[in-house]
């Protein structure tokens, strides 16, 4: 396996993470807005996000969120 690699395309709003430099065969779209690039062998070697910022945005704030319920319920 290669060193992976992180593009950020920012007119697109893209985020890709390469984590092979195979090529790609196949993809799966694992929810909206994202998608799993695989090999010839059905192995991942790649993601790709559309809308990263928000996407990124949302993901962040969702897990404080969480944490921060968590610490609240921990102190009540």
């Amino acid at each position: 396996m290669n060193d992976p690699k992180l593009l950020y395309f920012e007119k697109e709003d893209i985020l890709h993470l390469a984590i092979s430099d195979e090529s790609e065969m196949s993809s799966v779209e694992i929810s909206p807005n994202i998608t799993a690039e695989l090999n010839m062998d059905g192995e991942l070697i790649g993601i790709e996000i559309l809308g990263a910022s928000s996407f990124l945005r949302d993901s962040l704030l969702e897990s404080a969120q969480a944490k921060l319920l968590q610490l609240s319920k921990k102190v009540a």
